[in-house]
């Protein structure tokens, strides 16, 4: 083999990438036309089950069909991956009657899927086609037909499944979305199936995390400096909150100010004439991941957790690292 020319790599990759862009314009054009309906009929049976979502399928449409039912089931809608090979030897059984089926086979002709076809007929399971094969075995026996359209392919032979792939994956996450928006899937639900990892740490709400109590530097308006810095030294944080008289939060002092003030007879002056007024806050519900984003935003470590104007708590930079979310 000789050895690839990095022009020609190059090139060849921008056609790819040219090509698969001109299918999912004309999968765009299909949904604001004949698509549609079809479409929307399909969120509205998969979202009126009582059962799971069923998804099948064989080669590169099974890869594509396991992700599917990956990202169903982490969305809030139950569904899980049956190859149609297995399924005639025995998987039917995982399929119930208050199930629905998504079938994904490009031509429609994909002999394996006939097991899985007559079982819905059968047995009155609603079946939906993802499929480009109009007049195809599986687009007739199908309730919903989800028609893609014939883009070329990007493999230069035509023979590599790739853009019909593309088209095949970008359909399903268009279900699994319109499916999440319907059920009024929220960041609360996601984290109940993302526990692990970055993305579990980031959906976790300041609360589960922030300093409370006594653990939060705050000292009153009109209190002096000197006060201040060792309430600021006493906690910690690098900063502290200061309060009016009703207890609402009006400022916030951090080491940034103390450097800035170091010239100006620091210790002589009280709070009121050092302190940031109107400081960033975040409330308890706020998700870590939004929280990360305010200090790396402004370039600072603490935020106040503020709730009906009051500070309940605060929030540090070590916190979210602690928990995995940077």
């Amino acid at each position: 083999m000789k050895q690839p020319d990095r022009r020609e790599a190059i090139a060849s990759a921008l056609r790819t990438i040219s090509t698969e862009q001109a299918g999912i314009a004309a999968l765009a054009d299909a949904l604001e036309n004949g698509l549609a309906e079809p479409f929307a009929r399909a969120v509205e049976v998969l979202a009126g089950i009582e059962g799971r979502v069923i998804v099948t399928g064989v080669g590169k449409s099974g890869h594509i069909g396991s992700k599917l039912a990956a990202t169903l089931a982490s969305t809030g809608t139950p569904a899980f991956f049956v190859h149609p090979a297995e399924a005639n030897h025995g998987d039917l059984g995982m399929i119930a009657r208050d199930d629905a089926i998504i079938a994904i086979s490009w031509s429609g002709e994909t002999v394996e899927l006939k097991g899985i076809i007559a079982y819905s007929r059968r047995f009155s399971i609603p079946l939906i086609a993802i499929t480009a094969g109009e007049g195809s075995t599986l687009g007739r026996e199908a309730d919903v037909r989800l028609l893609l359209p014939r883009a070329p392919e990007a493999c230069p032979h035509g023979l590599a499944p790739t853009t019909s792939a593309l088209l095949q994956l970008v359909i399903g996450d268009a279900l699994a979305v319109a499916l999440l928006e319907a059920r009024g899937f929220t960041p609360d639900h996601f984290r109940t199936f993302h526990p692990g990892g970055q993305l579990g740490a980031s959906l976790t709400q300041v609360r589960e995390i922030m300093h409370v109590g006594d653990t939060v530097p705050v000292v009153a308006a009109g209190t002096a400096m000197r006060e201040a810095i060792l309430e600021m030294s006493g906690k910690g944080f690098g900063c502290v909150a200061i309060t009016d008289g009703a207890g609402a939060l009006v400022g916030i002092i951090t080491d940034g100010d103390l450097r800035r003030q170091i010239d100006n007879d620091l210790l002589s002056l009280s709070v009121d004439q050092v302190m940031t007024r109107n400081p960033k806050t975040v409330r308890p519900e706020t998700l870590a991941v939004k929280a990360l984003q305010m200090l790396n935003a402004s370039s600072i470590t603490a935020l106040m957790v503020e709730d009906g104007g009051k500070p309940v708590g605060l929030v540090h930079l070590h916190d979210l690292l602690r928990i995995g979310a940077a």
